[in-house]
């Protein structure tokens, strides 16, 4: 494991540690959010921070917002435990994989109702 993974992998605990803990903001205060994936580039400025928002869908833009203005908060919360000498601007950005996975299971469970119907009726 490299260490740009290294630090992925503490950022994303790290971080999952912080926003269960809480943030103040009204936007972001009450959600669950999921730290999907922690992405930083190799001169270790920027972090990408890809999250979801489980009951949140919708407020995507608002929850991406509180948290980009709770950043120096995180960011200071962050350097008491991990030792970085420098730690990179965080970028939040909103994943929608997890609705979609969502959708897409839906979408199999009516298919495969539907096909149990339809042999249903084709038995009797």
């Amino acid at each position: 494991m490299s260490r740009i993974e290294r630090i992925n992998a503490e950022l994303k605990k790290q971080l999952s540690v912080v926003l269960r803990d809480g943030i103040n903001d009204p936007r972001v205060a009450g959600k669950i959010i999921c730290v999907t994936d922690v992405e930083v580039d190799k001169d270790l400025t920027l972090a990408q921070i890809y999250i979801s928002v489980l009951g949140g869908e919708g407020n995507e833009k608002d929850i991406i917002g509180g948290l980009t203005s709770a950043e120096g908060y995180i960011k200071s919360c962050l350097k008491s435990k991990i030792k970085l000498r420098n730690m990179p601007a965080l970028r939040f950005i909103y994943d929608n994989s997890v609705s979609y996975g969502r959708k897409i299971s839906k979408i199999i469970d009516e298919i495969h109702s539907a096909e149990s119907k339809e042999n249903d009726n084709s038995g009797e």
